[in-house]
């Protein structure tokens, strides 16, 4: 009897613990031998997703929520590697993405353009009186609407006289022999030549940059030789005995430059570096014996008018041509042709601190009678392979070239007339540019 009581005391603990704490225990943990019949134990009744209170002998701050089953989001992380081969057997579509391709630049279309060169700005003028030249020159030289400072014109190293603010122009005056003017006759005329000499300058200072060039405006005055300038009066139809003694006495002198086949004299005084530059030395005489013209030496100068200007001297030691020498350049003396005309050709060339490209050239002629054989005093000589050569095939006088001829004694050079002649300004480019 007590035994059974025991028993019966241990099973009805049981029962009364599990259903006290059977709240929060699964059906599925609780083996079938300890399973309490719900109809006789009252079970607290839960409401899904609503917090609901333990027994009051727990704290009340405790809650209890009903789980809730998680949404299928696929399958979870393969943390052994378990699945990756049967994932990679799967199959996997191919990229069809590329790099976008660099489209090709569009041809330029025909552009009907045409090159224009700047026109001449007309903006020099000048008079020319009995005994007076007058020259006037707009402020805007090179007709760009930008005026260039008074002082940036000389007429031959000769500075203006008066400026006119109103018109924006400078004002020469000078006489004719005055402001380094050079003089030239010819079978009709006088000639005197001016040379307007624009030398740009920038008004600030330290600019590194310039937009505008150096200019030189070739200016001449011509008078008729036989006629009166004032009233311009007939000749008498006698012949005086002065006039007679002065033409048979009179020497003209010339030298120009002329075209390649020594024809007619070049209209133009443009070359680039590489051309020649032909000259021809003459003398013209009235009622005189036959001549025969020499050239002494010549020199060429960046500025006639200035006495510390560049110079070269290319002819020297009476008549030899010493450039092709010098510089190994093909200058030379031509066969003589006629007697009172000499030919020769200058390779062009540019001095060196002189971006004008601008040279003027003077030589000094001298005469002999056309009998008179030549010598070392009087000849035409230039250098080439074979040493030096005579122009007048007399090529032994050619041999104190590379030394000194000596000079002239001062029986024969009264004896003897000279001159000295002058052309310029030539312009010598650096390049051609031809059509591409």
């Amino acid at each position: 009897m007590g035994i059974c009581q025991v028993v019966f005391a241990l099973v009805f603990a049981i029962g009364f613990f599990v259903a006290e704490w059977g709240v929060n225990a699964s059906n599925d943990w609780i083996p079938n031998k300890f399973r309490i019949r719900r109809d006789l134990v009252q079970i607290p009744t839960f409401v899904p997703s609503t917090p609901a209170f333990v027994p009051s002998k727990f704290p009340p701050q405790f809650t209890v929520q009903t789980p809730v089953k998680p949404e299928y989001r696929g399958p979870v992380q393969d943390l052994l590697d378990v699945q990756s081969k049967e994932l990679l057997q799967v199959p996997v579509p191919s990229i069809s993405w590329t790099f976008p391709s660099v489209q090709p630049k569009p041809k330029q279309p025909d552009v009907p353009f045409v090159l224009r060169y700047p026109l001449p700005a007309n903006s020099v003028a000048a008079q020319c009186g009995e005994s007076l030249i007058r020259v006037e020159v707009l402020e805007d030289f090179f007709g760009t609407g930008m005026l260039m400072m008074p002082t940036s014109f000389s007429l031959g190293g000769c500075a203006p006289i008066g400026e006119d603010p109103t018109a924006k122009v400078v004002i020469f005056e000078s006489e004719l022999h005055a402001c380094g003017s050079t003089t030239i006759m010819t079978e009709n005329e006088l000639v005197y030549t001016f040379n307007l000499i624009f030398t740009p300058q920038d008004s600030s200072v330290g600019a590194p940059i310039a937009r505008s060039s150096g200019a030189v405006v070739g200016i001449q005055c011509h008078y008729p030789r036989l006629f009166n300038v004032t009233s311009n009066a007939l000749l008498p139809t006698w012949l005086p005995y002065g006039a007679t003694m002065v033409a048979e006495e009179l020497l003209v002198f010339s030298l120009r430059i002329m075209t390649e086949d020594w024809l007619f004299e070049r209209p133009s005084n443009q070359f680039f570096l590489g051309d020649f530059i032909n000259l021809e030395a003459s003398v013209m005489s009235y009622n005189h014996i036959p001549l025969r013209v020499f050239v002494d030496s010549c020199v060429a100068s960046s500025d006639p008018s200035v006495s510390n200007a560049l110079r070269y001297s290319f002819i020297e030691n009476n008549g030899c041509l010493v450039d092709s020498k010098l510089t190994g350049s093909s200058s030379r003396f031509m066969a003589r042709t006629q007697m009172d005309k000499l030919h020769f050709q200058l390779e062009a060339f540019r001095f060196q601190q002189d971006l004008t490209g601008v040279i003027y050239i003077a030589c000094v002629l001298e005469v002999a009678a056309a009998s008179t054989p030549t010598s070392v005093e009087q000849k035409a000589c230039s250098f080439s392979s074979n040493g030096w050569l005579s122009a007048d095939d007399d090529h032994l006088v050619c041999g104190c070239c590379d030394s000194t001829c000596g000079e002239k004694s001062e029986q024969l050079n009264v004896a003897q007339r000279w001159d000295t002649a002058f052309v310029g300004p030539i312009s010598v480019k650096e390049f051609a540019y031809g059509p591409m």
